[in-house]
């Protein structure tokens, strides 16, 4: 089934046959060795900022109020901006709920200059980062050296500061948290180490705090500390992480990015390598991206707060719009 419209990408369809706190050494969840029920239901919530986080609260509030709630998920996986969203729709809060908060916010302003691109251009540190960033992906062999480099960067960056900003994410990330406790569902949290550039999966049972393993998961620009560990945003070691849900009958992917990826397609990390991993393996999958009118309000634009509210509408209007023909895939 491909209930794509031919005029824009909306949602594609595949198918295929020691436990210490966390101020000591952790343990590391090993998702790909857990073994998934074949009927199993998993929700993918990818990577995307500010407004990606908007936009999948949104997508999951208008599948709700029309009828399809997938929050009832077996497992949900959350990376980077979509570990937030995981954490905030499982923490037994509705996703209405969490949709309307968004679109009753204060008004946020842009601190960035405008230009052309739809009357905005990328807010200055989201812009250096990016250029850093692609710098690094330029420079690496493939996907495990690009890691080792990103982790090597944050960690010299982590040593040139105060410690200041570890303090200030952390509270800043609780403070987006309706509950600071695991929920008891399966919920993965990726991340990766700073240190080793090895990804890692952290889940109820890893000795981590929540906050600390969101904190982890969204640490885009530096190494957060989790005990003796750091670690870097879950995006790089894939942005959607959906091949992680392999062994489930059913996987939905959510991403805010629309299945791109920033590094070299040879390298396996794009969206549409994981569905080809999940299909191998049996799964079918439903896919959701921005639409072609929302588009803007991602990728440069993703850290732009004052774009959250619109991304959150679109998001429901998607969402919406999609519920009625992944009814009878989810259900």
């Amino acid at each position: 089934m491909n209930t794509t419209p031919s005029s824009t990408l909306h949602i594609t369809s595949m198918t295929a046959s020691d436990r210490p706190r966390s101020d000591q050494n952790q343990p590391q969840v090993d998702a790909t060795k857990q073994v998934r029920a074949a009927g199993g239901r998993a929700l993918v919530l990818g990577g995307g900022g500010s407004t990606g986080n908007a936009w999948l609260i949104g997508v999951i509030a208008g599948l709700f109020d029309a009828g399809l709630d997938v929050t009832e998920a077996d497992l949900v996986i959350g990376t980077s901006a979509g570990s937030t969203a995981a954490t905030q729709i499982t923490s037994g809060i509705q996703a209405t709920e969490l949709l309307a908060a968004i679109l009753a916010a204060a008004p946020q302003q842009r601190t960035g200059p405008v230009g052309s691109d739809r009357g905005r251009v990328p807010i200055r540190p989201a812009a250096d980062h990016m250029e850093r960033t692609s710098k690094i992906i330029a420079a690496a062999e493939d996907a495990a050296d690009m890691r080792r480099r990103m982790g090597a960067a944050a960690l010299d960056m982590a040593a040139a500061s105060d410690g200041s900003r570890q303090t200030r994410w952390r509270a800043t990330v609780a403070a987006r948290l309706p509950s600071q406790h695991w929920p008891e569902r399966t919920v993965l949290i990726t991340a990766v180490n700073a240190h080793t550039g090895e990804p890692v999966v952290f889940d109820r049972h890893s000795g981590v705090d929540l906050v600390d393993a969101v904190a982890a998961s969204c640490a885009s620009g530096f190494a957060y500390r989790i005990g003796d560990k750091r670690y870097i945003d879950g995006g790089y070691r894939r942005n959607e992480n959906a091949d992680l849900a392999a062994g489930n009958g059913r996987v939905l992917v959510l991403s805010p990015f629309g299945g791109r990826t920033r590094t070299p397609l040879e390298w396996g990390m794009h969206l549409a390598a994981q569905v080809d991993e999940l299909r191998a393996r049996g799964s079918k999958v439903e896919t959701i991206f921005p639409d072609s009118n929302s588009e803007h309000m991602f990728g440069a634009n993703a850290m732009d707060l004052s774009l959250r509210p619109p991304a959150a509408q679109a998001g429901y209007n998607q969402g919406r719009a999609l519920a009625e023909q992944l009814t009878d895939f989810w259900r």
